[in-house]
């Protein structure tokens, strides 16, 4: 093979001019794996690329700013906006897309407990995946268990649903998402999931309705087939505002 003076791979030297996201993409692409916006895809990042990534959408950020005519020279507001954006997008409202779930130590079901468990209201934060604006709302969960459901600590849930909610969503599929991802943790016979939430496309702009609010429910197992433990754990949320 023939190499470059500092005998590296001809490839290998054009692979380094390669922006981060378009290796990425291309793992993603051969794997045959979606990356919708609320998908997860750590699984295709390497070590260090999260700090390239953050770079690379600085600079296309600043592409963004320019072409909205912002002096981001002149002007001291905005003269690190496009880091600060990056950085919020990367590290902070998006990191569910490209970090893995939180380790969640599970532990057997000892005292064989089998009455309804209700978690919150837990406080979650996303974005819509049409404006990218801020979803900000509540979840309630309520977990049925058997003697093989396994078992983990309350501030866990809070910890699951910010993982699913830190990417683009939508709040039907995330609330959906959050449920498999709590059944394949626990294995209950029943699992049940409220969320009331602000969409800020409708608050911040189009009809600008702040009083608007979505909820929506995601029903499994025992909840799905009993009116009466539905009804008990609707009945047992706290009046929502």
């Amino acid at each position: 093979m023939l190499k470059t003076t500092q005998d590296t791979p001809l490839d290998s030297a054009a692979d380094e001019g390669t922006p981060v996201s378009v290796k990425i993409r291309e793992r993603l692409q051969a794997s045959r794996k979606r990356f919708n916006a609320n998908d997860n895809i750590a699984d295709f990042i390497e070590p260090g690329e999260l700090a390239l990534l953050l770079d690379e959408v600085e600079v296309k950020m600043q592409h963004v700013l320019d072409s909205l005519v912002i002096d981001t020279e002149r002007d001291h507001n905005t003269d690190n906006t496009a880091r600060r954006v990056a950085k919020m997008y990367v590290n902070e409202v998006f990191k569910g897309r490209y970090v893995h779930a939180p380790t969640i130590t599970e532990f057997p079901n000892a005292e064989h407990l089998n009455e309804l468990m209700i978690v919150g209201p837990i406080t979650v934060r996303s974005a819509c995946s049409h404006h990218f604006c801020p979803v900000i709302g509540k979840i309630w969960i309520g977990v049925m268990p058997n003697e093989h459901t396994n078992v983990i600590g309350l501030s866990k849930y809070a910890r699951l649903a910010e993982w699913i909610m830190g990417r683009p969503q939508i709040q039907e599929e995330a609330v959906v998402q959050l449920a498999d991802l709590i059944q394949i943790k626990t294995q209950p016979d029943g699992l049940a999931i409220v969320m009331e939430a602000t969409h800020y496309c409708m608050a911040w702009r189009g009809v600008k309705d702040m009083d608007s609010k979505m909820i929506n429910s995601v029903m499994r197992g025992v909840f799905l087939k009993d009116t009466n433990l539905r009804r008990e754990f609707l009945s047992l949320i706290p009046r929502r505002s």
